[in-house]
Order: structure tokens, then sequence, then C-alpha cells
């Protein structure tokens, strides 16, 4: 428990934090919050009370609150449905309707505790203007990298108003007019449908773009899931672009697990059993995400393409309330033909305890950004299958760093084969492991400002303070110095 005197200490903060509805954001969410909280600063973590049961509760600092929220029901969501998780993909945006609902109950919370700041996802378009009328500081967290948001939009205004230059599905398979250097990250026209559709209402009432635009427009700075040795060129391009304070917060790889072998977990000591009767760095690991709805075809293929791969394979293929995916929808005679070498999972398996394990000798991802800093903080070079938002951006910046490839799809439908470069033994040469390792120690565990960095050049604080004097484009008063020194003294951090 923390002291009194602690918790009345005058320096101490209090920040609420308020993800959107995934798993894939909530979680990153929650690891920031224990970042804060390690500064001594008091943390509200605001979510729906399902998915608040949902989190891992072990080794939370007592300063972080779980705060239950009630999701309004919404007739076209499944009963219980309170993740993306839930959900088909097609459905999400009856989630984000549902979502809208907890308005007034976060701005009764606000009223009620006063908090210092509130960090928040792309998702609640009306909360920036509810903190700013209670006098809140405001904060915009990225949980993905910073092409991606340089990549959707020009200014906040743009995406709000729907007048970006692109309007056509070819205007997206190319990198935007205000990317002033080379780079080969864009979507394959087969993406591009969905960042299209992004800019038309949807059942929420208001569009995906609309939703960012408001939220980067309404906030006081934006932090990123990125850091500065790690293509620093586009977080430059963000402040840019947004004339906002852009903070890294690092990369945020994952703690090495501790409880490998942990006896009173009995899923883990099967898959450990088997793992254990791999050889060493020659098994492919398989994880498609909690996000992705896959086809019946494309599960068919992918099956296939892991069987005439002839490597073995552990294949965590997770259930979802929409009922995508189950071992029945794969071959006729799959099972039995891979008895031998392969593993088809249905349930939850402890992925990091995976990863971390000796016999993985690559990772076969949907290139969530998670899922990609996992994997190379292990040191797995990365088969990549993109689907969604992010996903076909973040493959062509990890193969252009030639530490993966990417399997190659029909352009116009995104459809691929059982022959659709599913021979993987090249992907994890001598070579490729140690340009991957390389790359860890000089990259990925820089930790922006809540870690250990590797920034050489100048004082970290000075830097920051830098950031935070940029004035934001609607020509408001720069941050106040109270709340500068207040971000950073929870943000700031001395290299170990």
């Amino acid at each position: 428990m923390a002291s009194t005197q602690s918790l009345k200490d005058p320096k101490q903060l209090h920040v609420a934090m308020f993800p959107w509805l995934a798993f894939g954001h909530i979680l990153p969410f929650l690891e920031l919050s224990k970042f804060i909280t390690q500064k001594g600063h008091k943390v509200s973590f605001l979510s729906t009370t399902r998915n608040i049961r949902r989190l891992p509760s072990s080794h939370l600092s007592p300063l972080v609150n779980l705060v239950e929220l009630t999701l309004p029901c919404v007739q076209e969501l499944p009963q219980n449905a309170e993740a993306t998780m839930d959900v088909h993909t097609d459905d999400v945006h009856y989630l984000k309707k549902a979502f809208d609902g907890l308005q007034p109950e976060v701005a009764r919370f606000l009223e009620e505790e006063s908090p210092d700041w509130i960090i928040y996802d792309f998702a609640p378009y009306w909360l920036p203007a509810v903190a700013a009328g209670l006098g809140i500081s405001r904060a915009f967290f990225l949980i993905i990298n910073a092409w991606f948001l340089a990549f959707v939009g020009s200014s906040p205004e743009d995406l709000i108003n729907g007048s970006d230059y692109r309007t056509k599905i070819e205007d997206f398979m190319t990198p935007p007019k205000w990317v002033p250097f080379p780079t080969k990250i864009c979507y394959r026209k087969h993406e591009a449908n969905w960042l299209v559709g992004s800019i038309s209402a949807n059942a929420s009432g208001v569009s995906d773009a609309f939703r960012l635009g408001m939220t980067i427009k309404g906030s006081d700075c934006i932090f990123i899931r990125h850091c500065y040795e790690f293509e620093p060129q586009w977080l430059t391009i963000l402040g840019e672009l947004h004339h906002l304070p852009v903070v890294p917060v690092g990369l945020m790889p994952p703690e090495t697990p501790t409880n490998v072998g942990d006896e009173k977990d009995d899923a883990w000591i099967t898959v450990k059993k088997w793992l254990d009767c791999q050889q060493k760095g020659h098994m492919v690991y398989v994880a498609l995400g909690s996000e992705v709805t896959v086809s019946k075809t494309e599960l068919g293929e992918l099956a296939l393409g892991l069987e005439l791969s002839g490597l073995p394979f552990f294949w965590t293929l997770r259930k979802t309330a929409a009922g995508s995916a189950n071992s029945t929808e794969l071959p006729d005679g799959f099972s039995e033909r891979t008895r031998n070498r392969g593993v088809v999972w249905t349930s939850w398996v402890p992925q990091l305890q995976i990863l971390s394990h000796e016999s993985v000798g690559g990772f076969l991802t949907h290139c969530g950004w998670g899922s990609i800093c996992e994997g190379l903080t292990f040191g797995h070079p990365l088969i990549m299958l993109p689907f969604l938002v992010d996903q076909g951006l973040n493959a062509r910046a990890m193969v252009d760093k030639q530490v993966g490839i990417e399997v190659p799809r029909n352009e116009e439908d995104g459809s691929f084969t059982k022959a659709s470069g599913f021979t993987f033994t090249p992907v994890w040469t001598y070579d490729s492991r140690c340009k991957i390792g390389h790359m860890l120690k000089m990259e990925l565990h820089c930790g922006g400002y809540f870690g250990a960095s590797l920034q050489p050049a100048m004082d970290e604080e000075e830097i920051f303070m830098q950031k935070l004097e940029v004035k934001k484009c609607t020509g408001q008063a720069r941050l106040n110095k109270e709340k500068m020194h207040e971000v950073k003294r929870w943000g700031s951090y001395r290299r170990k």
C-alpha cells in the first residue's frame, strides 16, 4: 500500500486513463499506467465492467484504481459484448455507438474526481471538450506507431471535414504528398478500401476520421508508442502536421516472463511439454491476434501453407463470439496429416512464454504493432500476414528493415493461397537473426520518456520542454508552466 504521506504529497498527480474497447488498446494503456505509477503518481483506469474483470490484475500498483463503467445496450451487439474481440469485424461500429453512450458516466467521474490529466484513445471524440471545460489537461495516446498517423491525414481539420485530397483507392497506394522523404510505406489496393471507408459515417453517427480529428484537435499533446531511435523522421512529421507536442513513450516491449513453468497454469504446462520436444529454433509460432476475423477460405489456405512448409508449428486459433474460427473449419484431414509436427490451439495461451521458448524460430503474425514488438523482443524473424488498419503499413516498414517477409496477396482482393510464400526456412537464417539482434540492441529497447533511452544528443528534459513550448495550430495559448512541469515530472527520467 502507498503510505498516507505519499498519497497526500502535493507533487503527486492524478491521471485518468480511458482506452478504446479493444484489448490491443487496453493493454498498452495499462502498461503506460504502470510507468506513471512508478513515478509515484495516482492512476484511475476507466473501462467497462467486463473488460476490467478480464484484465491481468497481478503486479498492479495500489496506485492504479480500476474504475468500472456500464456499457449501454445496443440492439445489434451480442449479449455481454464489450470489446472488439467479442464481435465480428463488420459490427465494430455498433460497439462505437455503445462506447459513445459512456459519455455521461465518464463526464460525471471527471467532475467528481477532478484528475490533473486524462489520457484517451482515438474513439472518444466528445471527451476533449468535456475535459477542457473542467480545466483538465488532455493527452491523446496513439498505441500504434508514427507512420500510421502521418499517413491518414495532414491535419485534424482535414480529418474532421473530409477535405483530404485523397478520395480514391489509388490515392492511398502511394505515400502522401506531405511526406518529404522516400518511403515504401503505403497501402495495397485491397487494404486501401478500409481507409476510404473510414471517412464515411457509420452506425455510430460519425466516421472514424472525424473521431480521430476531433480527438487530436482537442488535445494538449500526443503520446505515441514510438521512439526517436526507430524511424525518427515520422515523429518530426507529426509535430509539423498537427502543431502539437509529440511525446514518444517508447516501444514498450514486454517484460520477459518470469513465471515460465508455473505449475499452476495448466495450459502452459501442456504447451511447454510439447515445445520442449521441438528442435531449437525450428518451430513456427502462428498467432493472428484477437481482433482479426479470418474467413474459412483464408484459414484453409493458411493451414495448407503450413502443411507444405514441412516445419513444426504451434497455431493459436482463437474462437470469437462471432463464431469466426474453430478447428472444424480447417481442411479435411489436416489435423491427422500434421499431428506429429503441429498443434492447433483454440483456447487462451500465454503468448510471451511461447515467444520466449527456444524452440521458436519464426513468428507468423497479423502485424499488430504490439505483436511486432513482442516478436522482435525475443529476436524472432517475422512472417507477416496483415489484415486491418495499420497492419499493412507495419508490414511494409518491417520488410524495409529486413526483419521478415510479407506473405504475397492478390492486389485486387487480398486473397492468398497455400503457395503464397509459405516457405519459411530462409527467414531465420543466421544473418537475419544477427540483423534483428542488432536492431533490438539499437532501437527496440529504447523507452522514450518513460524508460531508459539510447538518445545521445540532448538532455531529455530539455527536449521535452522544447516540445511542450510548441504552439497549437488553433492559436490557443501555450500550455501553462505549471502543467508543463507536471508532465515533465511524471514523464521525464534519467538514463540508467
